[in-house]
């Protein structure tokens, strides 16, 4: 066996596990391992923040459903990645977080910016390591990716005592591969009873979750869906898994991210197969009116996140794509007759009968009138990133996606900010694809640092900024107390100049305040983000006090809108 440094022996594992670039910054105790970097065909990009870091790998992983890398140094390093780790395992999104360490001689002295970083991560990761012997590493490497994709995929961080990685080991990357990962596939009875009960139900619906993405089970599930004429219907999560001109497409139930007359044909339902799906609460809301008296049956590769909100009819643990291919074969082979055409003709009429808005033509904007241009002006190949606030709210309402892993979002943890660094993470994933990141006006501030990362390395893509002045959800969440305190952040004539920081950071913006300038301003940031190879912002002035329809029940759900 050759003897090599092995910090080369772990950049080879990063390549040959289909790693293409590794986002990160450098510090005193990673240096080896950036060493061994250098030498590599790795592309990398320097971010201004650990967290940022995180949300590129993040933004990759998502889109080419692989594993992304992030990459820093000691102590704070490490900590300010601990956001962008719990977004990955909130997400299921399979990240790798590599951290450098302080000599392991010093590590109980308080030695400088010595932390125990894996003990912080426990709790947000799927594995968390530190790298004692360095014959150990590569193996260590292997093993983070095979438990990384494993399963429901998640995060892992390794730790890296700067000792160790100054070390030489026997490797020979020549005769080494990637560690097999078992697909979980669905016992056979239980595809069986599932079947069965769907087959017994007068109103099915099938609900995708983000498991769907994350399993590459869309195309089947399109093919289920059309055999048996059963309507789908998605989560936040899960958008994307069918396209939504589909005919069989229902909509999105939900207490906030959701349309009504989705809500409507939720309701009116009596058997859910859910796939791949956790629950959320701002899914399901009040469960005694989500529960109803349905018949649940809920497929999840996770055995722990059957009945964890509420016990289901039926458990089914197994990868979303193999139960989905049982459940068509079983359905092929049994050659059934039902059908629902009556159950199905309820979607036009219910999107008929309970539309909401979105032609205003009132200035200030009102929001839903940006993403029916955003919907009018990009097509389905565009890829999509939003974060949290009312924002990403009316886009769950009102903003289209067809195809899986095209929209994205952070859905369960929400961290502010994670819309640039994503888009970075995007764009370097497709090089040649359109990006666009619909970001609030307090969210872009948090990670707004990494701009200069984007500008730098030539990574374009459009923001559409819709800007209230206001941290807008938590405007709207405080008249529940009848308060309006601390929430809003204007000053002077539009607050914070946003147009001015992208000009700061070497990129372009617009300010828009009429809604017939929509559609020229993005047409605008389409040319021009293509001609500098930098990120473009639209920023669109909307209605301060707006509010975002949303209740505590799919039942309960109130409009602060005219919706017809």
């Amino acid at each position: 066996m050759p003897r090599i440094p092995v910090m080369q022996a772990v950049v080879e594992v990063l390549a040959s596990e289909g790693v293409d670039i590794v986002y990160g910054c450098p510090g005193a105790a990673i240096l080896p391992f950036y060493a061994a970097l250098e030498q590599s065909e790795l592309k990398h990009l320097i971010v201004r923040h650990e967290e940022g870091a995180t949300h590129m790998a993040d933004g990759w992983a998502r889109t080419t459903g692989n594993v992304g890398v992030a990459v820093g140094t000691s102590g704070p390093a490490g900590t300010n990645m601990i956001t962008g780790l719990y977004t990955a395992q909130a997400d299921s999104v399979p990240i790798l977080c590599v951290t450098g360490q302080a000599v392991s001689t010093k590590l109980h002295q308080e030695a400088f910016q010595a932390v125990d970083i894996v003990e912080i991560a426990k709790p947000v990761t799927k594995w968390a390591v530190q790298v004692k012997e360095a014959a150990q590493a590569p193996w260590i490497f292997r093993e983070a990716f095979r438990v990384a994709r494993s399963g429901r995929p998640g995060p892992v961080l390794i730790d890296l005592p700067l000792d160790v990685q100054k070390q030489e080991i026997e490797w020979d990357g020549a005769i080494d591969a990637p560690l097999p990962v078992e697909a979980v596939a669905p016992h056979p009875p239980r595809v069986e009873r599932a079947l069965d009960l769907l087959l017994a139900a007068e109103r099915p619906l099938l609900l995708a979750g983000g498991g769907v993405i994350t399993g590459e089970a869309s195309g089947v599930l399109r093919e289920v869906a059309e055999l048996l004429g059963v309507p789908v219907q998605i989560t936040l999560m899960g958008k994307g898994s069918l396209p939504e001109d589909h005919e069989l497409f229902a909509g999105m139930a939900g207490i906030q991210t959701s349309q009504r007359w989705a809500n409507a044909l939720f309701l009116e339902s009596d058997f859910v197969l859910a796939l791949g799906a956790r629950f959320g609460d701002r899914h399901t809301g009040e469960l005694s009116v989500y529960r109803g008296d349905r018949t649940f049956v809920h497929v999840d590769v996770d055995p722990l996140q059957i009945g964890r909100v509420f016990g289901p009819d039926l458990g089914v643990v197994a990868d979303t794509r193999l139960f989905l291919e049982a459940l068509l074969e079983a359905a092929r082979r049994r050659q059934s007759r039902r059908t629902w055409s009556h159950w199905v003709g309820r979607i036009a009429e219910l999107r008929a009968q309970l539309p909401r808005r979105d032609d205003f033509d009132t200035v200030p904007i009102k929001a839903p009138r940006v993403f029916r241009e955003i919907n009018e002006f990009y097509g389905p190949e565009t890829y999509f990133v939003t974060a949290i606030g009312l924002y990403q709210i009316w886009s769950g309402q009102f903003q289209r996606a067809h195809r899986p892993r095209h929209y994205q979002v952070c859905g369960q943890a929400g961290p502010l900010g994670w819309e640039i660094p994503a888009a970075i993470g995007v764009r370097t994933a497709k090089p040649d694809a359109e990006v666009v990141a619909v970001v609030g006006d307090y969210s872009f501030q948090f990670l707004v640092e990494e701009l200069a990362v984007a500008a730098q390395y030539d990574v374009p893509f459009v923001l559409i900024m819709l800007n209230n002045e206001y941290l807008g959800l938590i405007r709207q969440a405080e008249t529940g107390y009848n308060m309006n305190y601390q929430v809003d952040i204007h000053y002077d004539d539009y607050g914070t100049d946003n147009v001015k920081i992208m000009e700061a950071y070497g990129c372009a913006g617009r300010r828009v305040t009429e809604p017939s300038e929509i559609t020229d301003a993005l047409a605008w940031a389409r040319k021009e983000a293509a001609r500098t190879s930098r990120p473009v912002l639209v920023e669109i002035m909307i209605d301060r006090a707006a509010n975002a329809s949303m209740g505590s029940a799919l039942d309960a759900v109130v409009e602060f809108e005219p919706v017809s």
